[in-house]
């Protein structure tokens, strides 16, 4: 579930955990399959595989050499231009 709000979008998962290590952070990318390649050549290691979550939309999970969870979203909806 995704909202807009002031150029930038939020969503929210439906199954997500509340509480700490619940939340994720994803980065816009232009091609979310070639943003996962890379940075499974960089030591990631996927947590959720890359999907289709509606609308064009697509978004996997990943956890770096560090230990820090985070996502990549494609959103071909989502304008740039929009942002604040």
């Amino acid at each position: 579930m995704g909202y807009e709000v002031g150029g930038f979008e939020l969503g929210l998962l439906p199954d997500g955990r509340p509480g700490p290590g619940g939340t994720v952070a994803y980065w816009g990318v232009a091609d979310a399959a070639a943003a996962v390649k890379k940075l499974e050549a960089l030591g990631a290691v996927i947590c959720d595989p890359l999907q289709e979550v509606g609308e064009g939309i697509r978004v996997a999970t990943v956890t770096d050499p560090f230990e820090n969870t985070f996502g990549v979203i494609e959103n071909p909806n989502f304008s740039v231009a929009k942002v604040q």
